[in-house]
């Protein structure tokens, strides 16, 4: 069987879907390794790694496209290279297949067996294969360590000869992978740390950290698919934004992690609670690439308002791209080693691994969420 691994193209994309060391195992598992020529050089990992770990080194691309059993990547293809699979071909890369309408299309007809990582279920059996989880995990640690920079104050408490400095205070919107994550880390540095989440149930996994949790007497469930969170009617979001402001008024920092699979990132901090932060603050979205939970969030862009600094973040983790790839490799290579059977790829849809990830197979989109949000989006694009 062999294996591809492709050379991340899109814009500050550093990342690589193996990583030498896990090319090595792959190997003795009897797989045939193709990477790309300078496939890992963003990550610091040089052909020559990957020589010694027994990969072979591609440099006609097409050939990588064209021959390989299965592709593996970081981003999603962009359309060019998704017309260059083959049918029949297994792609296995994160997709976001639920804001890609078109890919998802394209995909299912050419005749390509795609799996998104994104959609790897978080249960205990698939948990080496999260990738969402491990990715999530690096951007609230780069999240907290941008906030910090930003900031114009120092994050501890400091007792020194001119006087004693009093510590940040920080506030985590959203406590998931990404938030827990920049709660330790806000903690690891010093600040006095708060956090808010719809669903009460994280509230013991905020205190472990050492953290303050908001909590809001809410009357509907609050947990969706997976334990995510899940949109919520707009009675719940009013008193969300009034419990949230209270505490974004105190902040000198406010990290925004609120998400909801498909959906439109979850509005948040409105622009009349950044105006009446401090100034001086600073205000680091991570949904920024849904819409952003901060009413003055734009992706990608740094951008000053009533002298806070909001601060876009798109694609953290690949700002990481050493231990990044590390995990994602880990993540990839589970999930791969867990399909092949007898030197063959096996996709029994009755496993919950499987029916969760595939997105398309023998030219159709087989994931019912997908295929919704796909036939869904057409509709609206006709009726338009």
């Amino acid at each position: 069987m062999k294996i591809a691994v492709i050379k991340e193209i899109g814009h500050g994309e550093q990342r690589v879907a193996l990583i030498p060391d896990i090319v090595s195992r792959l190997v003795k598992q009897g797989l045939e390794i193709w990477v790309e020529a300078g496939a890992g050089e963003q990550s610091f990992w040089s052909n020559e790694a990957y020589t010694q770990a027994g990969a072979e080194i591609v440099t006609d691309a097409d050939k990588l496209w064209h021959e390989a059993d299965v592709v593996l990547k970081v981003s999603p293809p962009t359309p060019t290279e998704a017309s260059k699979l083959r049918s029949g071909v297994t792609l296995i890369s994160c997709l976001t297949p639920l804001a890609n309408e078109q890919l998802m299309s394209q995909l299912a007809d050419r005749g390509v067996t795609s799996l998104a990582m994104e959609l790897i279920p978080r249960s205990t059996r698939a948990q080496s294969m999260d990738a969402l989880s491990s990715q999530a995990s690096i951007a609230g640690y780069k999240a907290v360590l941008l906030a910090a920079a930003a900031l114009p104050k120092y994050f501890p408490m400091l007792t020194t000869a001119a006087g004693t400095i009093a510590p940040a205070k920080v506030f985590v919107i959203g406590a998931g992978v990404a938030g827990l994550q920049a709660i330790a880390t806000a903690r690891r540095l010093g600040a006095i740390v708060e956090a808010f989440d719809i669903r009460p149930a994280v509230k013991e996994e905020v205190q472990s950290l050492g953290a303050k949790f908001i909590e809001v007497p809410l009357t509907e469930d609050t947990v969706g698919e997976n334990g995510y969170a899940k949109e919520v009617s707009h009675s719940v979001k009013e008193l969300t934004q009034q419990t949230i402001s209270q505490h974004v008024h105190t902040a000198d920092v406010v990290i925004t992690t609120a998400q909801v699979p498909g959906k439109k990132a979850p509005l948040l901090v409105t622009a009349e609670m950044v105006s009446q932060m401090r100034p001086g603050s600073v205000i680091v979205d991570l949904a920024a690439e849904q819409g952003g939970n901060c009413a003055y969030t734009e992706a990608g862009k740094s951008i000053d308002r009533h002298q806070v600094m909001v601060i876009g973040t798109v694609n953290l983790p690949a700002s990481v791209p050493v231990h990044a790839s590390q995990l994602y490799a880990k993540n990839i290579s589970t999930l791969l080693l867990y399909l092949i059977k007898d030197g063959v790829l096996n996709l029994d849809f009755t496993d919950d691994i499987v029916s969760s990830t595939c997105v398309t197979h023998e030219g159709k989109i087989c994931h019912d969420r997908v295929r919704a949000f796909v036939d869904s989006t057409s509709q609206a694009s006709v009726v338009v």
